[in-house]
């Protein structure tokens, strides 16, 4: 029963978030709070709710402070010049503008943190974006594909997880999925390149009309406007992310420094300061709201032991015939895998049951473990509702989670089985 519960869970929040019957938010909030009382633990929910909002506190801070310092360097005029020299040297050509996207996304992603990736890569390119009148959703796909392929490197959370829960050693488990790994970022390359195409198609003669002048600013845009402080505040925001990188400090540290130091210089006056802050904080609130209300929902559905029993199940509903083939049918399902299980509940729980059941058949824990990071939390994990970081995707993309998953399950699965099918290939996972 706990495990049919959790699965209804799961798929009624997965659908009232696509369908837009209700916001995300509450999605959130209201279906695993009524789960908990079905299942006879609503005594417990207190103590559920605190432990999953203590695991995103640290994200849900982190985004508050983010989203206020990137308002405020778009208010003094960080961006407007790094925009306008980058469309001086790609055009007004969407296809090249995808391809940068990718590219970008891949060498921010290189520290295997999607909560950086994200808040270096989406503010740096979303004003091209707009700019050029192109799609959000777009720019979302295309960083979610190179941030989730480029999730497979073996600092990467999952392939470490993969690695630590069956103890195999992290250079057998990667090493043959170098290769693969190319496919797929290959693949995500294509990809890109198609959505560039299409929306310079959908576009049309409207590129012609864009031009590259910088715009017309009104006159307390111009009143905001630091430009003699431009190479002080671009210094500013590449100390933050280099400190973010490094973890000099943690991550909502670096924002409220970075902050504090954007304040005091640009803009001294006490009531502007209030003014500004509260012309970002809808944004911020906004979107933390629905990160601990993420928080909510992973901690009724980890604490409660639906998610356990939702891995039981799954095994247990699985006919021994197939035992021999699961590898290959986990690659398979990997990717769509990632919204139904977070990071910890799958690879410490659910992966660990499914390798002992392969090895009675004669697949080795190790091929399960590279069939795992094929999709589940790796090129999955920027569409799942169960990591905080997708929230912050989306946030920082003004692209609604419900219209993310969907523009982005297909490709996300493509490149996602790419990596199986050059893996199957190479005889790295068995058939």
């Amino acid at each position: 029963m706990l495990a049919i519960i959790g699965l209804v869970t799961v798929l009624a929040v997965l659908v009232l978030i696509m369908s837009k019957k209700v916001s995300p938010m509450i999605s959130l909030i209201v279906v695993p709070m009524i789960a908990c009382l079905l299942v006879g633990q609503g005594g417990e929910m207190g103590g559920y709710i605190t432990a999953g909002i203590k695991s995103v506190a640290p994200t849900g801070c982190m985004f508050i402070f983010a989203v206020l310092f990137f308002g405020i360097m778009g208010d003094v005029g960080a961006f407007e010049r790094i925009v306008n020299a980058i469309l001086r040297v790609i055009g007004t050509d969407p296809v090249k503008i995808c391809i940068g996207t990718f590219f970008v996304t891949l060498m921010t992603h290189l520290d295997g943190s999607g909560a950086t990736t994200f808040l270096i890569t989406i503010p740096a390119m979303l004003p091209i974006y707009q700019k050029m009148k192109m799609d959000p959703r777009v720019l979302a796909t295309i960083v979610a594909m190179g941030a989730g392929t480029m999730n497979l490197v073996p600092w990467g959370g999952p392939t470490i997880r993969a690695a630590t829960a069956l103890e195999i050693s992290l250079t057998d488990l990667y090493n043959p999925m170098i290769i693969p790994q190319i496919c797929g970022l290959v693949a995500g390359l294509a990809i890109s390149i198609w959505f560039g195409l299409r929306e310079k198609k959908r576009l049309g003669e409207t590129l012609a009309s864009i031009t590259l002048e910088p715009k017309q600013l009104s006159e307390e845009e111009k009143a905001l406007r630091r430009p003699k402080l431009f190479w002080f505040n671009l210094a500013l925001i590449v100390v933050t992310i280099v400190s973010l990188v490094v973890e000099l400090l943690p991550p909502a540290g670096c924002f409220m420094a970075a902050l504090a130091i954007a304040m005091i210089v640009n803009y001294p006056n006490l009531d502007l300061q209030r003014k500004l802050v509260d012309m970002h904080a809808e944004a911020a609130l906004m979107m933390s709201s629905v990160l601990f209300a993420a928080g909510c929902f992973t901690g009724i559905m980890s604490n409660s032991g639906m998610l356990t029993a939702m891995a039981e199940g799954l095994i247990s509903i699985l006919p021994q015939s197939v035992a021999s083939h699961f590898a290959f049918a986990l690659g398979i399902t990997s990717m769509p895998l990632s919204l139904l299980f977070d990071p910890d509940s799958f690879y410490y729980a659910v992966l660990p049951v499914l390798a002992a059941a392969g090895e009675t058949a004669g697949v080795a824990a190790v091929a399960m473990a590279r069939a795992a990071i094929c999709g589940q939390i790796t090129v999955g994990f920027p569409i799942s509702p169960l990591t905080p970081s997708t929230f912050l995707l989306t946030g920082l993309s003004g692209v609604d989670l419900g219209d993310h998953q969907k523009h982005s399950f297909l490709p996300l699965w493509i490149v996602s089985l790419t990596i199986v099918l050059v893996a199957v290939i190479m005889g790295v996972i068995p058939v």
